[in-house]
């Protein structure tokens, strides 16, 4: 399927990831600043990549353990306007930390989320979607190796995921600077946080929140002025 945003056309048909309101969510919330480097992690189609890429100048390098869905994200990446700072690897987080000593000042991930359900038959959508082939303690064990000291890493994860990953990113020296809880509808009970984490602790995180939709199904004003950068139009 073909994504036109604003300032970039996303394809997803070959990822393992499909373009989604998480991915959108995660790269809209992210303020990359003033960074000069970026690492995504599970980047898919690299639709997170390229939103950073529209209001950063930091290098981007985007991994993927799937290598169509690199393939896909290198396309993407080719036909935007930073083609030049976009780098799609086909590597694990596993492989890269043992090859590669680079500093990031943004680590960002939409990780995977399933860690009881069952698996699918597709061997692909398996290493997309479930943590089978990286654990949490692997993920938190890269952010580490490869943030800066003064360096934030961003994440998104179910509701019921968050707390407990926060409580483990403690163990890691990670701790919460700030965060974004997302209610799906007016009334509705919130089934997304998006937190950024970084080494030194913060005694009062920053509390966000934003509902996505009316009662009546129309996208909320907050929402519309949330991804603004991006979609053409929200109804």
């Amino acid at each position: 399927m073909v994504f036109r945003f604003k300032q970039f056309i996303a394809e997803d048909d070959r990822s393992t990831m499909r373009i989604g309101t998480d991915a959108v969510l995660l790269g809209a919330w992210a303020e990359p600043g003033t960074a000069q480097s970026i690492l995504e992690i599970g980047t898919g189609c690299g639709v997170i990549s390229l939103m950073l890429a529209q209001k950063s100048d930091a290098r981007i390098d985007a991994i993927d353990i799937d290598e169509e869905s690199v393939k896909q994200a290198g396309s993407n990446f080719l036909q935007s306007p930073w083609s030049e700072k976009l780098h799609p690897l086909p590597v694990s987080l596993q492989d890269l930390v043992s090859t590669s000593q680079q500093k990031y000042d943004l680590v960002i991930t939409n990780p995977p989320f399933f860690t009881g359900s069952l698996p699918s038959p597709e061997p692909r959508k398996n290493r997309a979607r479930h943590t089978m082939s990286l654990s949490r303690k692997e993920l938190l064990s890269g952010i580490v190796h490869f943030l800066k000291d003064e360096g934030f890493f961003l994440v998104i994860l179910p509701a019921e995921e968050s707390q407990k990953f926060s409580l483990l990113a403690e163990t890691a020296g990670l701790f919460t600077r700030k965060q974004m809880r997302v209610r799906p509808m007016t009334g509705k009970p919130v089934n997304r946080v998006l937190t950024m984490f970084g080494f030194k602790p913060c005694s009062i995180p920053l509390l966000e929140d934003l509902i996505i939709r009316n009662p009546d199904q129309t996208f909320t004003k907050e929402y519309i002025t949330f991804t603004d950068a991006y979609y053409f139009s929200l109804r």
